[in-house]
């Protein structure tokens, strides 16, 4: 059944994959609600999710003799219809991704444009970039980064997450430990037998051997400090003899955490295991000294640079770096080249 003032069966068509409408579409769509791109006089023209939203609305009364559900169907625009009318409902205007529409600069691996509360496709301002995925889509991480990742579940809840590719890992630590340390290497870890106490209470390097408390004693040292310290003679180990057992232990997957442990450290961030919380490292970036240790701010996992997230792995890397205050950062890298970094947060539009 119609509502009132919604078009009549002859006024809105779908021509490929745009809807058209005539008589005064322009003005009741377009200029006062930023829906569609206008073409000549008053008529508009309307991608299949802001049909779909019309049609939802009781602003338009069928499309070529369709209503909501067979539209739908027809066009496939189910999911994508999910996030428009969850960011309309939220109050903003946004335009799907098509190049050629007004608004929208650069449409590539994109859905959505969303502009500011109170601004349209006119203003040339862009709030969030938005990608539309089902939770059971992998997404592949070198397509992130300065995009919003809008994820439907099987129950139609959304999910979103900002994604950013230039995230800052820097950090305050300068200190620079002495060199020629005497040290063995173990089964799966270096220890350094005299080491000053400012290896540990200034650099951060390691864990005391005879336990947290202790004050002094021998350092142990994992193997990728131990790699790290003895690539630059800080330890008198053989960096290469580390990095073989660290590859006998681990694979060549430590090549890859090695890169990003070096690039924090050389960055002025400490490193230090991640396992408590199911990554690669936990990162301080505002460091002094462990006795002023305050908590740390990132979470890292090194993954490849092909690597592609299921957003159910996604979502729980990030819901768990969210529950313990802390940052969720991706190091994109295969160890012989440089490293993309991607933080993933979540996000309330």
């Amino acid at each position: 059944m119609s509502s009132p003032g919604a078009f009549s069966n002859m006024d809105a068509t779908l021509h490929d994959d745009v809807v058209r409408v005539g008589d005064d579409a322009r003005q009741r769509f377009y200029d006062s609600r930023g829906y569609g791109r206008p073409l000549d006089g008053n008529r508009l023209e309307l991608a299949p999710v802001e049909a779909a939203h019309l049609l939802s609305r009781g602003d338009l009364d069928d499309i070529d003799g369709m209503e909501f559900r067979e539209f739908l169907a027809e066009t496939g625009a189910a999911l994508a219809f999910v996030v428009y009318k969850d960011l309309r409902d939220r109050g903003f205007y946004l335009s799907p991704a098509r190049e050629e529409w007004p608004g929208v600069s650069d449409a590539d691996g994109i859905d959505f444009v969303v502009y500011p509360r109170g601004k349209g496709p006119t203003d040339g301002d862009v709030e969030y970039r938005i990608r539309v995925i089902g939770e059971r889509e992998r997404v592949a991480a070198a397509s992130l980064g300065d995009v919003v990742l809008a994820v439907v579940d099987e129950d139609g809840d959304l999910t979103y997450f900002d994604t950013d590719d230039d995230p800052d890992v820097g950090g305050t630590d300068d200190y620079i430990p002495p060199e020629g340390l005497d040290a063995d290497l173990l089964s799966d870890r270096v220890v350094c037998y005299e080491s000053p106490d400012e290896v540990y209470e200034n650099g951060f390097y390691g864990q005391r051997l005879f336990g947290r408390n202790a004050e002094e004693g021998p350092l142990q040292l994992s193997l990728i400090e131990g790699a790290y310290l003895a690539r630059r003679g800080v330890i008198d180990v053989d960096d290469e003899e580390v990095v073989a057992l660290a590859r006998d232990v681990e694979g060549d997957r430590f090549d890859r955490r090695l890169k990003t442990y070096a690039a924090l450290r050389d960055a002025g961030s400490v490193p230090k295991s991640g396992f408590k919380f199911g990554a690669d490292f936990r990162v301080y970036t505002d460091f002094e000294t462990v006795s002023s240790l305050s908590h740390s701010a990132d979470l890292v996992r090194v993954v490849t640079p092909d690597h592609a997230f299921f957003p159910r792995d996604l979502s729980l890397d990030v819901r768990l770096a969210g529950g313990v205050r802390k940052r969720m950062v991706f190091a994109l890298t295969d160890a012989n080249d440089g490293i993309d970094w991607l933080s993933v947060a979540r996000l309330t539009p």
